[in-house]
This record gives C-alpha cells, structure tokens and sequence, in this order.
C-alpha cells in the first residue's frame, strides 16, 4: 500500500467513531481502528482542555497491557465548552434540543484531547496534546433545531451536533482553528506528531 510515510510502528486507532476512523483514513498511513470500552468520568476539577486530555489517557490505560513493542496507539476525546461549563452528549432528544437552544447566537470552544502511547524498552512512553476551536452560531430557530434533532438524531455527539451536517451547514457563521478538531479529530495535529514520533 503507498503511504504519506513510512511507519516504523503498526498504528491503532483507539476509537469506534466513524468520522475519526475516516479521518484517519485520508491520511493515507496504515492502521487498523479497535474500540476500547474505559471509564469516561473526570475529575469535576478539570476544566475546558484539561477534560478531553484526562479522558484520552484513561482511553489509553485501558488497553495499555495490551500494547506491543512495535505498535502506536491513538486515543481521542471530544468536548464543548460553553460559559465555563462542559456540554457532553444529549441524554435524549429534548436535551439534544435544550443544548443547541444554549449554542444558538454564541460562540463556544471545542476541545479535543488526543493521547499516543508506545512501549519503549518495556516502559509506557505517553504523549497528550489538545487542540482548541473557536465555533460562533448563528441565531437558529426552533424549528430548524428540532428539524436537525429528528432527522440526525445527534445524541452520539457533544454538544448535540455535528459540524459536517445539516446544522453545521447553516448554522456555523465563524470558525477559528481546526475544522477537523471540531469534527472530533484534529487530523493535522495528528499528522504532524506522527511524523514526528512513528517514523
């Protein structure tokens, strides 16, 4: 297979989001994707980049016995942060609709945390990085809200959207910092550390 570079590391995407594995997939590097089942609570400290970065790591502890010698692990989490205050994912769709009311007419962060483990000369080698998106929506109505609540059912995705669908289309007036990141991968992150580190 061609590859954007040569590896020396069988990479894993610790991760069971489609639009992480895809995102994964467009930078032409071989890696296979598993889903790691880790307990997802944080510490009620944390705040804004902190959480996704806590969460990451816990991510990658729980198949850390499991990792070889010659294989890298990706593990990734995703927040919005809004008025000093984490929006996680909808409960339901009311709640889904609730979240996107808060977002309407403000801008938000997006948070996401992004750990790669190894197993240097027997030793976990960990390495954490966040990236940080600056997301402004326009005022929606209610009927566009519950419109995009019906049709995507969004309750897979903090902050009860996602960028690359119907409510990111008209809804995104301005962005700064990585779209990806905001899709929950921040692929050009990504990249530049696994040239750094895999090669």
């Amino acid at each position: 297979m061609l590859s954007s570079f040569n590896s020396k590391y069988d990479i894993i995407l610790g991760s069971q989001s489609p639009r992480r594995r895809e995102l994964m997939a467009g930078l032409d590097v071989p890696f296979r994707a598993i889903t790691i089942d880790a307990d997802e609570s944080y510490p009620h400290t944390l705040e804004a980049g902190d959480i996704p970065i806590y969460i990451s790591r816990a991510k990658a502890q729980a198949y850390l016995p499991q990792l070889g010698e010659t294989e890298l692990l990706i593990t990734a989490d995703t927040i919005v942060w809004l008025d000093g205050k984490m929006l996680g994912k909808p409960t339901d769709e009311e709640d889904a609709c609730r979240m996107l009311r808060q977002l309407s007419g403000r801008t938000h962060q997006v948070y996401t945390g992004v750990t790669f483990s190894r197993i240097v000369d027997g030793t976990a080698e960990i390495e954490s990085l966040v990236d940080k998106t600056d997301v402004t929506f326009r005022e929606l109505s209610e009927e566009e809200i519950r419109y995009y609540v019906a049709k995507y059912k969004p309750l897979d995705k903090a902050g009860a959207y996602g960028v690359q669908e119907f409510i990111g289309y008209i809804g995104v007036s301005r962005m700064v910092g990585s779209y990806f990141n905001v899709m929950g991968f921040p692929i050009e992150l990504v990249y530049e550390t696994l040239k750094r580190i895999a090669r």
